[in-house]
């Protein structure tokens, strides 16, 4: 039975890496996966699902005027699709989420989404607010705060490295301008 799955944390949790992970073991098995990424995320390359461990697997790039539902099925239709891959799902709209659940219940293909569950200003994306409420399965990977507690906030650095603690939502980066955190050390941060 397909269902969709959320598999959320902070950043430099490993995201990415799991998502290849996932689409290799398909793949081992003869099985064919549709991986997609958010065409806002260009840290790497466009159409490319990049992990920090230097592995990577081209992309179909999604942005707010696709439509998920169909562009899978016209996919599916064409060559049979066992696993829908999302990376960047916190990029995702609330209707693009809605169209996941269709893939899963229409489709019969399961969906493994993944993404950030808050910004830099700990508010929650809307993508993954509609994964939280919607996915069969969520599933936390943890990563650490330079305190070694678990890190489940992350600050968006300016150029001197200090907390940012306004600006608009997104803005597409890695380790030079983001950092997870702990809740103790994120609020000292950005809620002062």
């Amino acid at each position: 039975m397909a269902q969709l799955y959320f598999y959320y944390s902070s950043m430099n949790a490993g995201k990415s890496t799991h998502l290849l992970q996932s689409s290799y073991n398909y793949q081992e098995r003869g099985l064919v996966t549709a991986i997609y990424t958010a065409k806002i995320d260009d840290r790497f390359a466009k159409g490319k699902v990049a992990s920090r461990l230097g592995i990577d697997a081209d992309a179909f790039l999604f942005d707010e005027k696709i439509n998920l539902f169909k562009d899978v099925d016209q996919k599916h239709q064409a060559e049979k699709i066992d696993c829908v891959l999302i990376d960047e799902a916190q990029f995702l709209s609330t209707e693009q989420v809605k169209q996941l659940t269709d893939i899963v219940d229409l489709l019969h293909i399961p969906v493994l989404a993944y993404g950030i569950r808050t910004d830099f200003l700990g508010q929650t994306f809307s993508g993954s607010a509609a994964l939280l409420a919607w996915a069969d399965k969520l599933v936390e990977l943890k990563t650490i705060c330079h305190c070694g507690r678990k890190a489940n906030f992350v600050i968006r650095q300016d150029a001197n490295g200090k907390a940012v603690q306004n600006g608009e939502q997104v803005e597409v980066g890695g380790n030079e301008r983001y950092e997870p955190l702990c809740r103790a050390h994120f609020k000292q941060l950005v809620w002062l």
